[in-house]
């Protein structure tokens, strides 16, 4: 009997411990990881998601950027972090590509993750040099088709959107295509803006500050619809390329074994900054439309895409590293 009553007491003090520890979360800094180099989309709304995130947590959010083989270290790095709620990660469409088109992945993005939140979406656009007029795709495809020369198109690593936007973009009109790998946006645009290459695919948060300055141009947009901030730039389809209509995603993972709960208060966090309203206006008028999401929804959204772009790579013709 008090061999009983002691088991009872012992379990019954550690979930009052246990309970007081979660309670007390988050009682450290907590560390976002961002795959990619500072200064491209995926950066600009993981700082600002952090800035807020931090203020309604009451301890700091610090992003870590840990850039590198098309975002697998960084990703490597929040697949194998302790999972204690302390760490989480920025994950994005390059992840639901990158399966299909690496033979060998350290981490698998939906084992190895529990989901926490989408984040939002965008959809991708050309961008050249300052040489050619916001929505002169036509003037952009007749000097390329002029040319001796391959299109010289800026990615951001094997496997990234702007790599497969690049292999499409080169299907859709004929023109041959040399793609060359860059560390993130940021280093490719401003190689566009260089004229070192002709052009990258990106999204307009990336390349809003070469744009706003008249270093580089926006030609067209894979997107549905046109921005409404650059209503001049056709959409893919209007120029006649079927086969480029998509969007870049963001969202939020955690460790796979991070205690549910801990998920929750993560989830909750997140969706609370994206609807607040200094996050949105600092990431709306990047062209990017803010959606939270539950962890299922996340779950089954990452999934599909998993699936879709596995298709798509095969279809492309695009061979496994």
């Amino acid at each position: 009997m008090k061999t009983r009553l002691f088991t009872t007491l012992l379990l019954a003090g550690a979930a009052l411990v246990s309970a007081s520890t979660h309670a007390a979360y988050p009682d450290k800094p907590l560390r976002l990881i961002v795959p990619w180099a500072p200064g491209g989309s995926t950066d600009a709304i993981a700082r600002a998601i952090a800035q807020r995130m931090g203020e309604t947590m009451g301890q700091s959010v610090v992003v870590d950027n840990r850039s590198g083989a098309s975002g697998r270290i960084g990703t490597e790095a929040a697949a194998k972090a302790a999972p204690d709620g302390y760490t989480f990660a920025i994950v994005e469409l390059p992840h639901a590509i990158a399966p299909a088109v690496f033979n060998k992945m350290p981490y698998d993005l939906l084992r190895d993750f529990t989901p926490v939140s989408m984040v939002g979406t965008s959809p991708l656009m050309l961008f050249a040099g300052a040489q050619y007029k916001n929505g002169d795709i036509k003037g952009f495809l007749k000097n390329q088709r002029n040319s001796k020369v391959p299109l010289a198109l800026a990615h951001s690593g094997n496997g990234s959107i702007s790599h497969l936007s690049s292999e499409l973009f080169g299907t859709a009109t004929g023109i041959k295509v040399n793609a060359i790998p860059y560390r993130g946006s940021a280093p490719a645009l401003t190689d566009v803006a260089a004229g070192q290459v002709d052009a990258h695919f990106a999204t307009l948060a990336s390349a809003s500050s070469l744009l706003g300055a008249n270093r580089i141009s926006a030609l067209l947009v894979t997107g549905n619809t046109r921005l409404a901030g650059l209503p001049d730039v056709p959409t893919a389809r209007e120029a006649g390329m079927e086969g480029m209509q998509f969007n870049q995603w963001w969202a939020l993972v955690a460790p796979a074994t991070t205690p549910i709960e801990i998920v929750e208060r993560l989830r909750s966090e997140a969706v609370a900054a994206l609807a607040h309203p200094s996050t949105r206006e600092r990431l709306t008028t990047l062209g990017i439309e803010l959606k939270g999401s539950s962890r299922d929804e996340l779950r089954a959204f990452m999934r599909s895409e998993v699936d879709r772009w596995g298709a798509v790579v095969r279809k492309a013709g695009i061979k496994p590293e």
